[in-house]
Parts: C-alpha cells; structure tokens; sequence
C-alpha cells in the first residue's frame, strides 16, 4: 500500500458553485482514497471559493486546498495549469482525477504535460487493481476504465511507472454521494504568485448558453431515435413526453438527422442518465447510446426489429413500429390519467 500521497479531485467551480461532476468524483475519490489508505482532497481554484469547502467536506473530502486570487476569477488555462502543476509538485499525490468538462479536457492535458506524466481522457470508471507488465507486478494502480473504438471495446489503460495517475472522467457515469452534514476537514490555503505569463490570455467576454434540458435530474425520459423516420413524427416523442411530464431525449443519430437538438442526446457522446423510467421508440440500441441510458430502473423499448440491441438491456419491450405504437401508448395513458 502507499505509505504517501492522496487522491485529489478537481473541484470545478461555474459561476460561484461546485458542479456536480466534481461532486460525483468524490463518491468514487472516496472509495478509491480508502482502498489506498490514504486521504481523499479537492482542489478549489479561484476567487472567493472559501465558502465552497464546507460542501466538499460534506460529500467525502478529507482535505481542501484552496487556491485564491483575482488572476483566477475566470479561468484561463496558463494560470489554472500552473496553480495546480506546482501545487502537484509540492503535495506528490498518488492520484487527480478531473471532470470531463470544456475546461477539465482543457486543463487535464496541459498539466499532464508539464509534469510528464500519463492522462486518461472520458473515464466511465475508476478502479484500483494490479496490472503485470515485462514480467513486473504493478501494485495499487489505477485502473482507468473507458470505451474504445467508437464505443466498440472497453478498455483500461494503466500508467505504471508515472506519478501522479491523472484521468478526466464523464458527467453523470458515477454517483454523488449522501451529503454528511457537519463533516469537516482541513482547508489549506495555497499560496498564488501571478507571474507576467498569465496575462497573455485574457477573458474580454463570457457568455453562457443554458442547456435546453436537464437530462440527469429528469425523473422519466422519452427518447426517439432514427427510427421514427422524420423530425415530424419526432413530435410523437414529444407528445408521449407531455403526458408522462418526461423530458425528451435523443440518440446521435435522431441528433444528426436533425430530427432533435443535440442538447438532447443521451450516450456516449451525449449525456449520461439514471432515470426510474426510460422509454426508447425508434432507438436500436448501439453501445454507444446503451453506455448513456442502461443504469435507468426500468426501461421500455420499442423498436420494428425484434433482435435491436435495445432489448438486450429493456426491461420491457414491444416489437412494432414506434410510429404506430406511440399513438395507442399516448391513448391509454390519456384514458387511464
């Protein structure tokens, strides 16, 4: 086991709070800190983030440190990237691990690179195991779980020899924990030194486009795929979703096809949900699309094809053409509310 070292999360922080990938790493930071025998820490990088450590306590983390100043009010890479590679290099962790977010797939790389060590990009898991190479056993090493080849393998990647272990993960794959309310931990301040370098890129405006839908916090989801032939039809997808009080979702090709926004996609590429019901019209069931939804508590497919995919994960399936079968689906529920 290691005798040093911690497991650190970023802590991403938008528009004065931590986001629930960050969150969600810490359920798993958690699990992998204990395994090691180690602390679990989050890193807060920014201005006025003092007050966000309590959550972070809360959720699991055992340490804070918190790196404050106005140079990082809004991010930028070069100064984030510095922040935390000289903050890597003071403390030694065994482990960070970033959302796969714009700026975590920004940052992750930058400081990978600095500090010369191994990076994993959109992690569906993390586990800790042992990995044997040219006849040596490598011990207590993170195994860094994602989809390969267009989702067509599932790979683990291993960075034996490298430390720290760095891997950015997807948003909504992993869990966030119960909050303990109460839970404290240390806060440590990290010095910050701006330096003439991180003003060569500054942020003149920012502006933000909120997401057409909350998939992840939806309750029911309704998704259509290519199957339903047309964005016109895409509207039965839509009226089932309005008498359910569902979100709507979509797959990659429904998005491609146009039939849908992409705000709207769930699976690999799109987002990731845990739904008590997920009912899928129109939708084959491609690894890449099964990768997003398959968590869900129940789920109904139907689809024209008895041997789609989809039913390999439905709880529940129906055999027909989703365009004929939403209409008496649509009428019943009508009837029975």
């Amino acid at each position: 086991m290691p005798e040093h070292g911690e497991v650190w999360v970023f802590a991403e922080v938008e528009d004065g709070r931590i986001i629930d990938v960050a969150l969600e790493l810490l359920g798993r930071g958690r699990e992998l800190a204990q395994t090691l025998g180690v602390p679990l820490a989050a890193v807060l990088v920014g201005q006025k983030i003092r007050g966000l450590a309590d959550r972070l306590f809360a959720h699991g983390a055992d340490i804070v440190y918190g790196a404050e100043h106005e140079c990082l009010a809004e991010y930028t890479t070069l100064p984030y990237a510095r922040v935390l590679a000289d903050l890597v290099r003071e403390r030694q962790p065994e482990i960070v691990i970033y959302g796969a977010t714009p700026l975590g797939r920004d940052l992750a790389p930058r400081v990978a690179s600095t500090l010369k060590t191994g990076l994993t990009a959109d992690c569906t898991d993390l586990q800790i195991g042992s990995y044997e190479s040219g006849g040596r056993v490598y011990q207590h090493k993170l195994l860094q779980i994602r989809p390969a080849w267009g989702g067509n393998i599932i790979a683990t990647i291993v960075s034996p020899e490298h430390l720290p272990e760095m891997a950015t993960v997807r948003e909504g794959v992993m869990r966030i924990p119960e909050p303990v309310n109460g839970r404290t931990g240390t806060y440590l301040e990290v010095p910050v030194m701006p330096c003439a370098e991180d003003v060569k890129v500054s942020v003149l405006e920012r502006k933000t486009h909120p997401r057409r839908v909350d998939l992840r916090a939806a309750a029911t989801i309704v998704a259509g795929g290519y199957g339903m032939g047309s964005k016109e039809n895409f509207g039965l997808i839509h009226e089932l979703a309005g008498v359910l009080g569902a979100a709507v979702g979509g797959s990659r090709a429904a998005v491609d096809a146009g039939f849908i926004h992409a705000d709207h996609q769930v699976g690999q590429t799109g987002t990731t949900v845990r739904p008590k019901l997920y009912i899928a019209c129109g939708i084959s069931g491609a690894v890449q699309h099964r990768a997003g939804m398959e968590e869900s508590a129940k789920i109904l497919a139907i689809n024209i094809d008895p041997e789609a995919p989809i039913f390999g994960v439905a709880h529940y399936g129906i055999v027909g053409d989703a365009r004929e079968a939403i209409p008496r689906l649509i009428k019943a529920l009508r009837g029975k509310l």
